[in-house]
């Protein structure tokens, strides 16, 4: 008989399926193997036990990204069921956790995400690098774009800012990006991002580049410091900051940001490519409901939750200092679609269409490991529409975060076999 603290959830005998709670000892990703019971499994972990240091390693925290799951999660499921050589797709890949695990375990992934910047930085995370030519891209296009900021700034005419960073080289500046840009930075912050964007095509690993400089543009948005991820309207007056406990001004620079996500990306890069096998990696900017999925022996993913997080706006200043497409409109469950039943049922719909497809290319009794927060019980119809039957249901207590978007809430690790 189980502890009292692996009591089951739920039971269903019908189906056979048993949610599991989990046991006391904390699960070491690293000591899982194929023969691991799920039972044994300790998804439960507390920030004590699972520290953000470990949970953000290496290239994780290239760039913030809400709603992605941590890797420690992926590690164990891959260690469970697959091997060194197989193929993991991630249709829903947003920063790449997925594929960046995969390759650490030397297994092949595919990825696919209709957001442009999670293919950039997912990309940027998964890539082979020279290490000694990214510490020296870096540390040049700093040390450049210092200089050309400060020969700007010093520049005795009555040009407006964009008037002066629109004849560099490789800067497009449209009349759109003149409102969202001027309205949520500093001139001075403003002028410093754009001139670092300018010298972005003199390198090899543009990519990397880019996403140390979306990276300092997020820090560097007039808005308040404990307000990062959802901010309304640019904060231009002091404040009281909730993150400090004293009267905050606005940001008015963004060199400082840059210098620090600069060296920080340097030591991240260095540290994966330790770690990184030759295991292939590929990440495709398309739908994965109507992709051509080559032949596949396993899925793991976590889905965006209906009605939570608006993926494509979490990073507009992304999409406006690179000019990237823009599709919101196609995703699924955004948080402006709202919970309504409506948008529950074209929730499920645009997920049951996505692992259909998957469905086409996964080999028989591949198996589909699917995170989802599923409080409003929608995956148990997505399970019965298509070709899979359903193994077991991990119910995971997610109790670790810390800061202002500190509630606890509950997911599940659905794990689906094909039939």
């Amino acid at each position: 008989m189980p502890n009292s603290d692996y009591l089951p959830v739920l039971t269903n005998e019908e189906s056979r399926v048993v949610y599991y709670a989990g046991t006391e000892k904390p699960t070491r990703p690293g000591d899982v193997t194929a023969e691991t019971p799920l039972s044994e499994l300790y998804l439960n972990w507390t920030e004590k036990e699972l520290p953000e240091r470990e949970r953000t390693k290496h290239v994780h925290r290239l760039h913030p990204y809400l709603g992605k799951y941590i890797p420690q999660l992926v590690e164990i499921f891959l260690r469970k069921f697959f091997t060194a050589g197989q193929t993991v797709l991630d249709p829903f890949a947003g920063s790449g956790t997925t594929l960046v695990q995969a390759s650490e375990l030397g297994i092949n992934a595919i990825g696919y995400d209709i957001s442009a910047f999670n293919v950039m930085l997912a990309r940027a995370k998964t890539a082979c690098y020279d290490v000694e030519i990214v510490e020296r891209e870096i540390r040049d296009i700093l040390a450049r774009m210092e200089k050309l900021a400060q020969s700007i700034t010093h520049t005795p005419h009555q040009l407006s800012l964009f008037d002066e960073v629109s004849t560099l080289p490789a800067t497009p500046v449209t009349q759109a990006e003149n409102v969202y840009l001027q309205e949520w930075f500093a001139p001075d912050a403003l002028r410093e991002l754009l001139c670092f964007r300018s010298l972005i095509n003199d390198y090899q690993y543009q990519d990397l580049l880019r996403v140390i400089l979306s990276r300092a543009a997020r820090s560097a948005r007039m808005t308040p410091h404990f307000d990062l991820d959802f901010p309304k309207k640019p904060q231009i007056e002091p404040y009281f900051c909730y993150k400090h406990d004293r009267i905050c001004q606005p940001t008015t620079t963004a060199l400082q940001f840059i210098r620090r996500y600069s060296l920080d990306t340097v030591k991240r890069i260095q540290d994966y490519a330790r770690l990184r096998t030759s295991a292939t990696t590929e990440i495709w900017h398309q739908d994965s409901a109507n992709a051509h999925i080559p032949p596949i022996d396993g899925v793991i993913t976590s889905p965006p939750y209906v009605g939570l997080i608006d993926y494509h706006e979490q990073h507009r200043y992304a999409y406006e200092l690179f000019g990237f497409e823009n599709r919101h409109a196609e995703e699924i469950g955004a948080a402006s679609d709202g919970t309504s039943k409506k948008a529950k049922r074209a929730y499920q719909e645009g997920i049951i269409n996505v692992f259909a497809n998957v469905c086409r290319s996964l080999k028989p009794n591949g198996y589909l490991i699917v995170v989802a927060g599923d409080k409003h019980d929608l995956y148990g119809d997505i399970a019965a529409a298509l070709d899979v039957r359903t193994e077991a249901i991990v119910q995971r207590h997610v109790n670790r975060r810390t800061g202002r978007r500190s509630s606890e809430f509950y997911e599940s690790v659905f794990i689906w076999k094909k039939n």
